[in-house]
Formats: structure tokens, C-alpha cells, sequence
């Protein structure tokens, strides 16, 4: 068994320009469906490795109307060809509305799907789209749904 889980993880290894993980950040848009529409800022640390194909990060984003959410997350990543990677991604974490939109809860969980292009050099770009709500947990769930261009940059390309 043992022997099995080592070669999960070994066929799972990533490339040398990855071996730790991609400090991530975007720009984009917040409750884009909705009507408190702010501008949004995110910054994440994803971790390169995992276990089997599900992979660890945590981050943040934030709006121009004082709203913050910390999370952790989970993702799967789903080449396609050499150069497109499809991410699922689920978290939970902490938001603080500041002056925008209450959402109704401080713990809320964040569900989406990001579409990278992936250059030679390791950098990932692309669009995610996701959508954030208490999952019914608080007495309101208004939920709210993002569309953010994100840049992932491998931190072997950072610190050689």
C-alpha cells in the first residue's frame, strides 16, 4: 500500500520550474452579476504538490469597497493539450464585508473554475470565474460571483 501511495505521488511530481508552488494574483471584478459591483484584487501561494491530483493553497482577495476574504483551498488541475490547464477549485475561509456587500456570514465557501494558458516558461494566464456564498449557514445567503484574470508565476522563476 505504501508502495502504491509512493508512485501516486511520484506520477503526480511536478515540473522543476514548480517544485514548491505559484504565487498567483489578479485583478477583476466582484459580485460582477449582482448590484454592489466592486473592483477586486487577489493574491494566492499554491502549492505545487499534493495528494494524488488535489493540491493545497491558501490566499486573499479584497475590493475597493474595504471587503476581504482569507481562505484555504483545494484544486485540481487538468491539462489539456501542452499549453491549457483547467482548475477546479474549492475554499473556505473568512470575509469581512468592510462597506460592501454583506454576504451573511463570516465563513464563507468559494466554488470556481479558472481556464490558464500555460507559456514554455511555466507561467500560467488566464480568467477565473467563481462564485462565493455561506452554503445557507448564516440567516441570509445572497452569494456573489467574481470573474478575475489571474497570473500565476512558478517560484522557481522567482528565486532560481
Amino acid at each position: 500500500m505504501a508502495a502504491g501511495i509512493g508512485l501516486a505521488m511520484a506520477g503526480a511530481a511536478p515540473a522543476h520550474a514548480e517544485s514548491v508552488g505559484y504565487i498567483t494574483g489578479g485583478l477583476g471584478g466582484f459580485d460582477i452579476i449582482h448590484n454592489y459591483t466592486a473592483a477586486e484584487g487577489r493574491l494566492e501561494f499554491r502549492f505545487a504538490q499534493g495528494l494524488f491530483f488535489i493540491k493545497p493553497g491558501f490566499g486573499t482577495f479584497f475590493t475597493n469597497k474595504g471587503s476581504i476574504y482569507t481562505y484555504f483551498s483545494l484544486r485540481g488541475e487538468i491539462p489539456i493539450g501542452r499549453h491549457i490547464m483547467i482548475i477546479p477549485m474549492e475554499a473556505v475561509g473568512d470575509y469581512e464585508k468592510g462597506s460592501g456587500k454583506d454576504l451573511g456570514s463570516h465563513v464563507e465557501f468559494k466554488s470556481g473554475i479558472e481556464i490558464d494558458w500555460v507559456f514554455d516558461s511555466g507561467i500560467r494566464m488566464g480568467p477565473v470565474f467563481d462564485h462565493v456564498s455561506n452554503a445557507g449557514i448564516g440567516k441570509k445567503n445572497p452569494g456573489e460571483e467574481n470573474l478575475v484574470l489571474m497570473v500565476s508565476v512558478p517560484l522557481g522563476a522567482i528565486f532560481p
